[in-house]
């Protein structure tokens, strides 16, 4: 059986790495500094300044920066945030979990991300937060979000979970909104060996509330202010995200040869390959296609030992915790259509090009009609 082909190759990155990453930690294990410290404190400052944000908080993972950064912007219970049906259920449950309702939005059929229009018609008085999700790597369109909310001075706080180091109109994610969240899960574009996340922002007083929330609401040692969370960023993630930081742009560079490489590979199939849009810069955190013969390419690519998974299979409003609010079928029709169709199939810095035309070969020969 030819060689497995992973949806994401986390070995192949450790082990061009291992001795940076290595002596890393040992140093840390040998300063006995292992939450906190110089570390964080390093990797603060140097992602602050990659993000293009005056501020950077570690926190323990990307859920948490949404959860901290929507309280720190006064998301309270009765009040309402508004963000897209199809994204991950992390970007909803904070909201739901801090007494607030989730208001769905549907989505930019070739982007993924919120549609101006939609953020318009669900605005409120209790409107207390507009959260675009940065999906797939590609970058919402901010300018206009963020002036509708600045005029009603309504925070945007952007979930960038899936969208390190992607550009919108030349800009880093971290120099538009009130704040932008980072997730550092192994699989992202920047993953940690373990759980991670970072909230940036340009506000030094939503920094400064994030920074206490994080530790049990506490300014100085015992001087606890208010109640917080214990959602701290460990010393050993901190040092193993700086040797990687270094690599980030490098690896976003060959994700987006890899990417064009697909585009090539599958033009003239009966698929839809990811759209970078006008003046922003794609990351391709996953390098996602659609297709009406999913399901049935999903196993054919399994069959064949080719990594491929589905994010998301169900749109928020759909999901079982969501039931309560009352959507139906039908009610995000751009959100349901993407959830029916996409596939992520591999894509990562080391992918061979020889592993990619076996990958669009086998996309060929069931998708084709004539093939089947």
């Amino acid at each position: 059986m030819r060689e497995p082909i992973p949806l994401v190759d986390l070995k192949e990155q450790y082990v061009s790495l291992s001795d940076e990453i290595e002596a890393a930690v040992r140093d840390v294990l040998a300063s006995g500094i292992y939450v906190g410290g110089p570390q964080v404190a390093g990797f603060e400052e140097e992602f602050a300044r990659y993000s293009g944000a005056s501020h950077c908080v570690g926190i323990s993972c990307g859920t948490e920066a949404l959860r901290l950064t929507l309280l720190a912007c006064g998301v309270e219970p009765g009040s309402e945030v508004i963000l897209p049906a199809f994204t991950f259920i992390a970007t909803a449950e904070v909201v739901t979990q801090l007494g607030a309702t989730p208001v769905f939005a549907d989505i930019d059929p070739e982007s993924y991300c919120l549609q101006l229009r939609e953020v318009e018609r669900k605005i409120t008085p209790k409107t207390a937060a507009i959260l675009p999700v940065h999906l797939y790597g590609h970058p919402a369109d901010l300018d206009p979000i963020v002036e509708l909310a600045d005029s009603r001075r309504i925070p945007v706080i952007q979930d960038a979970c899936q969208a390190h180091g992607a550009l919108y109109r030349g800009k880093k994610l971290g120099e538009m909104g009130s704040a932008t969240c980072f997730s550092f899960y192994p699989s992202k574009s920047l993953g940690a060996c373990g759980e991670g996340g970072a909230v940036v922002t340009g506000d030094g007083e939503i920094a400064q509330r994030i920074r206490m929330l994080r530790d049990h609401g506490q300014r100085e040692r015992y001087d606890h202010e208010f109640e917080g969370y214990n959602a701290r960023l460990h010393a050993i993630q901190a040092c193993i995200l700086r040797v990687k930081l270094r690599k980030l742009e490098e690896w976003i560079r060959l994700r987006r040869q890899a990417a064009s490489r697909y585009d090539r590979l599958l033009e003239d199939l009966p698929v839809t390959v990811p759209r970078e849009q006008r003046d922003c810069r794609h990351t391709y955190s996953l390098y996602v296609i659609r297709t009406e013969v999913r399901d049935l390419l999903l196993e054919a690519l399994r069959s064949r030992g080719i990594g491929s998974a589905i994010h998301y299979p169900t749109p928020l409003h759909l999901l079982t915790p969501y039931r309560k609010l009352g959507h139906r079928q039908g009610a995000f029709p751009e959100s349901e259509e993407a959830a029916r169709t996409v596939l992520s199939i591999p894509l990562f810095p080391e992918i061979h090009p020889d592993a990619q035309e076996r990958i669009a070969k086998c996309i060929r020969e069931t998708v084709s009609p004539n093939s089947r």
